[in-house]
């Protein structure tokens, strides 16, 4: 079915108790917020760069007030913007191919297959667009925050509720529905929703779970963080992307809970570490990298789980999850720097400017340029010199 070679806000998964606890908890985060002070972000130091690199091009979408990730596939960058609009750009120069105004707010971050392109808008409606015009719609009986995967000529998703489902590329019919049981509250953010192999692989809750394509059957399940503590908020583990996969091995985090790595051609945990996190990890076959809530960088050793490095230089950032890319990792942060780190020790390789707004999604390999995609609606490439 696949191919071998191959998403911070808090909302209820559904039911009728949302207005009521929606509200509940706003007042409850707005207090703490209002009853500490927000730590002011450590000051940088000069840098010195030890790695040229050369602004490949940039693009402008219109503003994004959500993270919405971009992705790259078939030499194309496909990426959409909070009010409505979705592009399809050419990863060598950052020109059009298309560019489509839906009419409706987007919710969510683009998946395509490089031909079919998926989104869903905040009105809970899954919108799949090909060659620049709209092909179908399909009203969701919940809301998604998870970018669709397109693959195999379907259109996989993963709603609020924890269900996910299937849906024929050409029509928009449902193939399938798997519902799977959770804690009421959801992140308002990206979740995992990948393919590994013939497998399609979901983060619902802590637990990263493999699933049949062809049916919605689920084949294992391995938890990656067990839900704790006192109260809702404090027991939401849900998985948050984007995830590093080398090979079988998938390595993902658990919000402000744990990292881990499993085997996806078993559903064998191979290891977890207890790890603050708010967003996503990346990395390469060696190591596993992310950011703690407080801006720490870490990277853990991927066969064992052992901490490798951790650097505080970036700490009260707002940093992004990291993109592991040659040398270097990649992180973006909410003055709109990207930084790039040596994988060796977390040392400052070199620091790039974009449009001074945060950097709204971990940055993603589009060719051999690194892309970051802005609360302005800028994107912005670089390649190494």
């Amino acid at each position: 079915m696949f191919a071998t070679s191959d998403r911070r806000a808090i909302a209820y998964g559904g039911g009728l108790r949302v207005a009521g606890l929606a509200l509940a908890l706003t007042l409850a985060l707005a207090g703490c917020a209002g009853s500490s002070k927000k730590p002011q972000p450590k000051e940088l130091a000069p840098v010195t760069a030890l790695l040229g690199t050369q602004l490949a091009w940039t693009a402008q979408l219109g503003p994004s007030d959500t993270s919405l990730t971009p992705i790259a596939v078939a030499g194309r960058v496909f990426a959409a913007s909070s009010a409505g609009t979705v592009v399809a750009l050419d990863a060598a120069s950052g020109r059009d191919v298309w560019r489509l105004n839906l009419g409706d707010r987007i919710a969510t971050g683009v998946g395509s297959d490089g031909e079919l392109a998926a989104v869903v808008t905040l009105d809970n409606q899954l919108v799949a667009i090909a060659n620049g015009a709209e092909r179908w719609r399909v009203r969701l009986p919940a809301g998604s925050y998870t970018p669709p995967l397109v693959a195999g000529k379907r259109v996989f998703l993963m709603t609020a509720d924890r269900a996910v489902s299937a849906f024929d590329g050409q029509t928009g019919a449902r193939l399938w529905n798997q519902t799977r049981t959770g804690d009421p509250l959801v992140l308002r953010q990206n979740g995992v929703l990948t393919a590994v192999g013939d497998t399609l692989v979901a983060g619902i809750s802590g637990r990263l779970t493999g699933l049949n394509p062809l049916s919605g059957s689920v084949q294992w399940e391995a938890p990656i963080a067990t839900a704790r503590g006192t109260n809702e908020i404090e027991r939401l583990v849900d998985l948050v992307g984007p995830v590093s996969r080398e090979g079988n091995s998938v390595c993902a985090r658990a919000y402000t809970a744990a990292v881990g790595c499993v085997d996806a051609s078993r559903g064998l945990v191979l290891w977890t570490r207890a790890a603050q996190g708010l967003t996503g990890v990346h990395g390469d076959d060696k190591l596993v990298f992310g950011a703690e809530s407080d801006g720490t960088v870490k990277a853990w050793q991927r066969d064992s789980g052992e901490q490798a490095w951790t650097v505080d230089r970036l700490q009260y950032r707002e940093l992004t999850g990291p993109l592991a890319v040659g040398r270097v990792v990649v992180i973006g942060d909410g003055a709109g720097l990207v930084h790039l780190l040596s994988r060796e020790d977390g040392s400052e390789m070199t620091r790039l400017s974009t449009d001074g707004s945060p950097v709204i999604s971990a940055p993603i390999l589009a060719g051999n340029a690194v892309l970051v995609q802005t609360q302005k609606g800028g994107l912005f490439a670089w390649r190494p010199q």
